[in-house]
């Protein structure tokens, strides 16, 4: 067969099934939650098995420490996959939820009624977890889906769907709502973003090269964040211990996020005092640090920051540092270098923290915690489609609302229109 001709078949497959998936019960989509979760814990071993094959793919190829952390799958990992699916099963089901009803001089009841977007195609890298994410939200959520991981990814891929599919099979769902591709060939990825008539929304994962080219030639909407440029802001009324906790762990818990901390600002006032106990620690984890003049004044250890490194997502133990005068210096450096994704603020300032919240231009805003909470599953929506930069139609970690749209409603008793 080939590619387009397979590429056609996923497609209505898809279409077919998302029809059916509008009219699941949320009892069923529940029952293949837990039966996919089931799925995953038995074919544990499997899963590991293959994922090692990916693993030594990826070192053959010269894959990174970043980029073979995000490949990765242990059992901590399988273990959160699986606790992601139980979670989601817990989860509200937004469908068919019916909002804003009012009655209206004609007489005529209008309101907003909540359901799926339909068929959801998504394209990642690396992660293979990805899939499980993916696959939980878009069928709670009632919508199909298409899933392309990355070749770096292949076998892993291919374990997880075969744990998925068993789930729809046992909730007596279609198995074609999740269909993972099996190919690896670049060119899928070019039809799936230009088949309208099958998908009605993309959500890409991975590089900016990757996003960038799907966002210029998708013929159908799109769901993106470019970059993870994130940046932690310690105030001259941040608590010591509190900035280094958070600092600290922003960036080194795990360099290949897109919620690690790559810029950190921090206030004169308190520069000469805390950014010697911070660098001490983060050149302790092997962090590279670059900076201001000023901060390299204060540590001589720091190189000197060029100007693309404010823009950069590292994804790697490296850290841009800047003083700054005050809390308006750092909001406009966020928002202007950043890449409005998420930004924290440390202080016991209330005003200033209200202030932050407010002027900072991101999907996400912290006051005294750690960037590394920008995530679905820290924010409760049991797993998370993406972590959108837009504005229009999902911001921030896009769970199970971010799929889905609204559509209008009117109950009548016989109301005709006279003028």
């Amino acid at each position: 067969m080939s590619l387009e001709s397979y590429m056609n078949q996923i497609g209505q497959q898809a279409r077919a099934a998302s029809r059916l998936l509008a009219k699941a019960s949320t009892q069923q989509k529940n029952m293949a939650l837990l039966a996919m979760a089931d799925a995953l814990q038995s074919a544990r071993p499997r899963l590991i098995a293959e994922n090692e094959k990916d693993m030594e793919n990826g070192r053959k190829k010269g894959l990174d420490d970043a980029l073979l952390d995000r490949l990765l799958l242990n059992d901590s990992r399988i273990d959160g996959m699986i606790e992601g699916l139980k979670q989601v099963a817990t989860l509200p089901d937004p469908i068919g939820e019916i909002s804003g009803m009012v009655y209206l001089p004609s007489g005529i009841q209008r309101g907003q009624m909540r359901v799926p977007l339909g068929v959801v195609g998504i394209v990642y890298e690396s992660r293979p977890n990805v899939t499980i994410d993916a696959a939980s939200l878009c069928l709670k959520s009632g919508n199909a889906t298409i899933l392309r991981g990355g070749s770096e990814a292949f076998y892993s891929n291919q374990a997880i769907a075969e744990a998925v599919i068993k789930g729809l099979i046992a909730a007596d769902l279609p198995e074609h709502a999740v269909q993972v591709l099996n190919t690896t060939d670049r060119e899928a990825v070019g039809k799936l973003i230009t088949m309208p008539e099958f998908v009605d929304v993309i959500v890409p994962r991975g590089g900016r090269g990757l996003i960038e080219r799907i966002s210029q030639d998708a013929k159908v909407p799109v769901i993106k964040h470019l970059d993870g440029n994130c940046h932690v802001y310690i105030d001259d009324e941040a608590d010591a211990e509190k900035a280094f906790k958070i600092a600290l762990n922003a960036k080194t818990r795990r360099y290949g996020v897109c919620n690690a901390m790559e810029s950190l600002l921090i206030h004169k006032a308190v520069a000469a005092e805390q950014l010697p106990v911070l660098v001490s620690a983060f050149e302790e984890k092997g962090v590279e640090l670059v900076g201001c003049e000023l901060s390299r004044s204060v540590c001589s250890s720091i190189q000197t920051a060029t100007e693309d490194d404010w823009f950069t997502e590292y994804h790697a133990p490296k850290l841009a540092i800047k003083i700054v005068s005050d809390m308006d210096e750092a909001i406009a450096h966020i928002n202007h270098y950043g890449s409005h994704h998420t930004d924290a603020i440390v202080s016991q300032n209330y005003t200033k923290t209200r202030a932050f919240m407010t002027e900072v231009d991101s999907a996400s805003v912290m006051v005294n915690a750690s960037t590394s909470f920008a995530d679905g599953f820290e924010y409760g929506f049991g797993a998370e489609i993406g972590i959108s930069t837009d504005k229009i139609h999902a911001r921030g970690p896009v769970g199970l609302l971010g799929l889905t749209s609204q559509k209008y409603i009117v109950f009548g008793d016989g109301h005709t229109r006279d003028n």
